[in-house]
């Protein structure tokens, strides 16, 4: 996005995938998209997202350790590792992330 935003975003990807953006992108993003952003800025700027981490947190994290445990065994992860591995020029090493996990 920061190199050429939506129009390069649109040019990097297949015809196929770019039609579905013009007709289908509207369809998904709408008025109530919209809405739910601003409920969760609200949430934002009136601290409640904040008492709820932060309570979380105390409590030694349950609802965030479920959320990431649920988000892991997501399949968009579990394809995403199978593409991954047929992807030679992809490199792993070197780094401290541990393939399938948003844990630190």
């Amino acid at each position: 996005m920061y190199e050429g935003g939506i129009a390069k975003q649109r040019w990097s990807v297949s015809d196929t995938a770019e039609y579905g953006d013009y007709v289908s992108g509207p369809r998904v993003i709408d008025p109530s998209v919209k809405e739910n952003m601003k409920a969760v800025l609200a949430d934002i700027q009136n601290g409640s997202f904040a008492k709820r981490f932060v309570d979380d947190q105390r409590a030694g994290a349950p609802e965030f350790k479920a959320l990431r445990a649920t988000a892991e065994k997501h399949q968009i992860e579990q394809v995403g590792r199978e593409l991954r591995g047929l992807m030679s020029w992809v490199d792993t090493q070197g780094d401290d992330y541990v393939e399938g996990t948003a844990a630190r």
